[in-house]
C-alpha cells in the first residue's frame, strides 16, 4: 500500500484546517492509500508526523495558507497547494503526489561540503528533544533580531563611537533601530518561542509577556529563558486541565489560555523569580566587567573550547547564547572570543589540507577549499565532515586551536558589537576593538589547529 503524509493549516486554524484533513483522509481510504494528516490548528499541532512516518512515506502533501516548514521532508516529493485545493479535490492531489514520487523527483544526494554540513545539521535537529529542543527553538527565532540589531548598532559606530548620542542624526536613528528596537525584542522573542515550542501557538503571548517583564525588571536573557519555560509548561498544563463544552472550545487558544498563563507567569516573574535572577545577572555583569587578565584568559579558553567541541551542537550553542545574551548588557568581550573561536576550526582544517596533503584523502582536500569560506563566514559546522571521519584526532586538534584563539581574544581585550558575520563585519569602523590583535588571535588559532593535525594525523600510507 502506498503511503502519503500531509500537513494542513489555515490562517485561523479552525474550520478549513480540519476540513482539508478530513477530505484527504476520506480520499485516501477511497483510493486505498495509507494517509496520515498532521493539522496545525488554533490549538497547536495535532496528529503530529513522526520521523518514521515521513521516512515510510512515498510523497508529501502540504495544503496550507500559512508558512509550513519543509525542512523535515528532505528527499521526498512534495505537492504544495492552498488549503482549499485539498477540500475541493483531494483525489487529484493524491494522484499528483504519487505520480511525482514514481517519477523519481526526490532530492539528489550531493557529496560536496555544504550538503554534508546541511545533512549533519538536519540530523542534529531531528535528535533535539526536551528542554534543549525548546531552548534552541527560542534561540533560532531570536537570532535574526540579534543579528539585525547588532549590525545596525555596528553601522551607527561608523560615524563615531559616541555619534549616536546626538539626536536627529543618522547614527542616532541606526542606534534606535538596533538598540532600542531589535535588542529590546530579543528577550521577549526568545521567551515567546521557547513557550511556542512547548505549548504551540497559545504559549506565544504568555511567553513574550514573561520575556518583556524579564527585560524590564533587569532579569535579562536568563530571566527570559526561565519565563519561556514557565509560560510553555503552564500553558500546556492549563490546556490539559481546563475542559470546556465543545461549543466553547474556540475560546481556549485566543482567550482563556493566553490570559490565564500570562497572569500566572507575570505574577511569578514580578514577585518570585525576577528579583533573585536580577541579582544573579547583576553579579555576573559585575564579575565580567571587573575580570582580571587571568580570569579573562580562563573564560576565553573555556568558551573557545566549547565552540569547537561539537561544532554547532548543544555545547557550542550554549557558549554562543551566553555571549549573545551579554550584548544587551554592553559586555562585548565574550562575543569576540566566541566568534573568533568558531571561525578557527574550518580555517585550521582548510590550512592543514593545503600544507599537509599526505594526511588527507582526495575528498577531504577538495572539501578544504570551501572550508576556507565557511571559516571566514563564522560557520563552525564546516569542520563537521572532517570530525565525523576522524573524531579522535580532529576534535582535540580544533578544540586546542579554538581555546587558544578565545584565550588570546580575551587577553587582548577585544570587544565585538556584532553577533555574527565573520570577517565581513570587521571592516565596519568601531565594530571591533583592537582589530589587529583580533586578527592575530584568529591566525594563531588557525595555525595551531593545522599544526595539531600535522602531529596527530598519520600519513595515509601509514
Amino acid at each position: 500500500m502506498k503511503k502519503i503524509v500531509a500537513v494542513t493549516s489555515c490562517p485561523t486554524g479552525i474550520a478549513h484546517t480540519y476540513m482539508a484533513s478530513e477530505s484527504l483522509e476520506e480520499a485516501g481510504k477511497k483510493m486505498d492509500v495509507q494517509m496520515k494528516v498532521e493539522t496545525q490548528g488554533s490549538v497547536g499541532v495535532e496528529n503530529e508526523l513522526t520521523d518514521q512516518d515521513i521516512k515510510e512515506a512515498d510523497a508529501v502533501i502540504i495544503a496550507a495558507d500559512t508558512n509550513v516548514s519543509k525542512d523535515r521532508f528532505g528527499g521526498k516529493y512534495i505537492v504544495e497547494v492552498a488549503v482549499a485545493d485539498a477540500i475541493n479535490d483531494a483525489e487529484a492531489l493524491i494522484n499528483q503526489a504519487l505520480e511525482g514520487a514514481e517519477s523519481g523527483k526526490e532530492s539528489e544526494v550531493d557529496s560536496n561540503l555544504y550538503s554534508q554540513v546541511s545533512d549533519e545539521k538536519s540530523k542534529r535537529k531531528e535528535k533535539r528533544t526536551g528542554a534543549y529542543k525548546h531552548l534552541m527553538t527560542g534561540v533560532s527565532f531570536m537570532l535574526p533580531f540579534v543579528v539585525a540589531g547588532g549590525l545596525s548598532i555596528a553601522l551607527s559606530f561608523v560615524f563615531g563611537i559616541n555619534a549616536a548620542e546626538q539626536e536627529g542624526t543618522l547614527a542616532a536613528a541606526l542606534m534606535q533601530i538596533g538598540g532600542s528596537s531589535a535588542f529590546a525584542l530579543m528577550v521577549p522573542i526568545l521567551a515567546g518561542y521557547i513557550a511556542f515550542s512547548i505549548a504551540d501557538r497559545p504559549g506565544i503571548a504568555p511567553g513574550m509577556i514573561g520575556g518583556m517583564l524579564a527585560s524590564s525588571i533587569g532579569a535579562g536573557f536568563l530571566g527570559g529563558i526561565i519565563a519561556g519555560f514557565l509560560a510553555g509548561y503552564i500553558t500546556q498544563w492549563l490546556k490539559k486541565t481546563i475542559k470546556l463544552p465543545e461549543n466553547l472550545q474556540g475560546l481556549m487558544p485566543i482567550l482563556i489560555l493566553p490570559f490565564l498563563a500570562s497572569l500566572i507567569v507575570g505574577l511569578l516573574m514580578i514577585y518570585l523569580i525576577g528579583p533573585p535572577v536580577e541579582g544573579i545577572m547583576n553579579g555576573l555583569e559585575s564579575w565580567l566587567q571587573g575580570m582580571t587578565d587571568a580570569n579573562a584568559v580562563l573564560l576565553g579558553l573555556i568558551l573557545g573550547a566549547m565552540m569547537a567541541f561539537d561544532m554547532g551542537g548543544p555545547v557550542n550553542k550554549a557558549a554562543y547564547t551566553f555571549s549573545v545574551g551579554l550584548l544587551g548588557s554592553e559586555i562585548y568581550g565574550p562575543m569576540a572570543a566566541v566568534m573568533a573561536a568558531g571561525m578557527t576550526p574550518p580555517l585550521g582544517l582548510a590550512l592543514a589540507t593545503v600544507l599537509f596533503k599526505n594526511r588527507f584523502t582526495r575528498q577531504e582536500i577538495e572539501a578544504g577549499k570551501p572550508a576556507w569560506f565557511m571559516g571566514i563566514s563564522f560557520i563552525t559546522e564546516g569542520a563537521i565532515p572532517f570530525a565525523a571521519a576522524d573524531p579522535i584526532r580532529v576534535i582535540p586538534s580544533i578544540m586546542t586551536g579554538s581555546a587558544i584563539t578565545g584565550a588570546l581574544s580575551m587577553l587582548f581585550g577585544v570587544g565585538l558589537r556584532a553577533p555574527h558575520g565573520g570577517i565581513f563585519v570587521l571592516p565596519i569602523p568601531n565594530v571591533v576593538s583592537n582589530l589587529g590583535f583580533y586578527a592575530l588571535a584568529i591566525i594563531a588559532g588557525t595555525i595551531v589547529t593545522a599544526l595539531m593535525l600535522r602531529i596527530v594525523k598519520p600519513k595515509l600510507e601509514e
